[in-house]
């Protein structure tokens, strides 16, 4: 949006730094259901500065990341429908944090990635690029049992890390590391505190990535195909019983394909899928279920427009529903709490310009009080994210 800078920019990027920055609002009404109607507007801000080492200190390959992020708002899940997949992804944590400081290198003509630092380990791991064509933050852009289960932090939320990327062919991409584990380090007080105490392990992924297509040359539509297993070293609390457990862990699949291309360009229809799954022993999601389809170039001269539809749906542990139901003296036992929620979305992606999409949204929530163990009336919210690139 801000342009060049009258050339310093480019300067600057020629020097060896680049600088970004990026705004996003997400503005809902709950119309209906859930548990109480209103409004509620949240925003994001995210700035950083790149710096290539291979032209500042002729470190070829080498990379380092600043990143700052702010948040501001009122959350339209956590006030107004009560439902615990969150309508507006830019929602949670709402003050300013740091972000991201890590090193990264690539050697080998780029086939081998070394990262280290402080940052999110969904940066690297679990993410499905597709899925920010929705709001939502339970498509936008990773399953939410990862995080939900297990020691697993997406962005804005860092941990002290260290990640590996080697990719045998172009189109095969192998993950792996080793991640701080420290609920500490996701408290306002601690948002500038990168060493605070409170570890109580770490996270161990690994993951197999298959990009079929993305050559520039390729007759094969393109697509990508995620496998992941996880497994985090921390002694939790049994859920749904009495005693700890040491170790949690988890499977997931990720899928998106395109299968009818128009043109040359970017034009064309896609499909994706999610799949994860976690046990009793430890999880609060034990399945997620995900599967929608993304049309990319709408109407004529709307080559970048998106058109998206998508449903989820994830599984609450049935421990947590029978605990919750022997406390509270339910009659008819967990069998008459809601099972898990579920999520439909539908949006049109509007590219004003380069630097600026504004995509209005409509999301109904079915069993929102699945996760605070109430029935409550399915909930529908109206809304429209803003997304611009300063």
């Amino acid at each position: 949006m801000t342009g060049d800078w009258g050339g310093r920019r480019t300067r600057l990027k020629d020097s060896g730094i680049s600088l970004r920055a990026d705004y996003v609002s997400e503005t809902f009404a709950a119309v209906d259901g859930g548990v109480r109607r209103g409004t509620a507007y949240t925003q994001q801000i995210r700035a950083g500065m790149d710096f290539d080492m291979g032209k500042i200190a002729g470190w070829s390959g080498g990379l380092f990341h600043v990143t700052l992020n702010d948040r501001r708002g009122v959350g339209i899940s956590s006030d107004y429908v009560g439902n615990r997949l969150p309508i507006q992804e830019a929602y949670g944590g709402q003050y300013v944090r740091l972000g991201e400081v890590s090193y990264e290198q690539n050697l080998l003509h780029d086939r081998l990635n070394l990262r280290l630092g402080y940052f999110a380990m969904g940066n690297d791991l679990g993410g499905m690029a597709l899925g920010c064509n929705f709001v939502n933050a339970a498509f936008c852009a990773h399953p939410l049992s990862l995080s939900g289960d297990s020691g697993w932090y997406n962005y804005p939320n860092a941990r002290w890390g260290a990640a590996i990327r080697y990719r045998p062919r172009a189109d095969i991409a192998l993950r792996t590391g080793i991640y701080q584990v420290n609920p500490n380090l996701g408290s306002e007080g601690n948002a500038f505190h990168p060493f605070a105490g409170g570890s109580t392990g770490v996270i161990l992924p690994f993951e197999v990535e298959y990009d079929p297509g993305l050559r520039r040359d390729s007759a094969v539509l393109p697509g990508h195909y995620k496998v992941g297993v996880y497994y985090d070293t921390s002694r939790v609390a049994r859920v749904g019983g009495s005693g700890k457990v040491t170790g949690r862990y988890g499977v997931y699949i990720l899928a998106d394909q395109m299968i009818v291309r128009e043109g040359s360009g970017g034009r064309g229809l896609s499909v994706f899928g999610q799949f994860t799954a976690n046990p009793e022993a430890s999880a609060q999601i034990t399945r997620w279920y995900a599967a929608g389809a993304v049309k990319t170039g709408t109407f004529r001269g709307r080559d970048a427009d998106t058109l998206a539809l998508g449903v989820v749906h994830a599984q609450l542990d049935p421990r947590l529903r029978r605990a919750h139901a022997e406390t509270a003296g339910i009659l008819d036992g967990y069998a008459a709490l809601p099972a898990g929620e579920t999520a439909i979305e539908m949006s049109y992606g509007f590219q004003a310009r380069r630097w600026l999409s504004i995509r209005p949204d409509v999301q109904y929530i079915i069993e929102p009080g699945s996760f605070a163990f109430r029935s409550t009336h399915n909930a529908l919210a109206l809304g429209c994210q803003v997304r611009m690139q300063f």
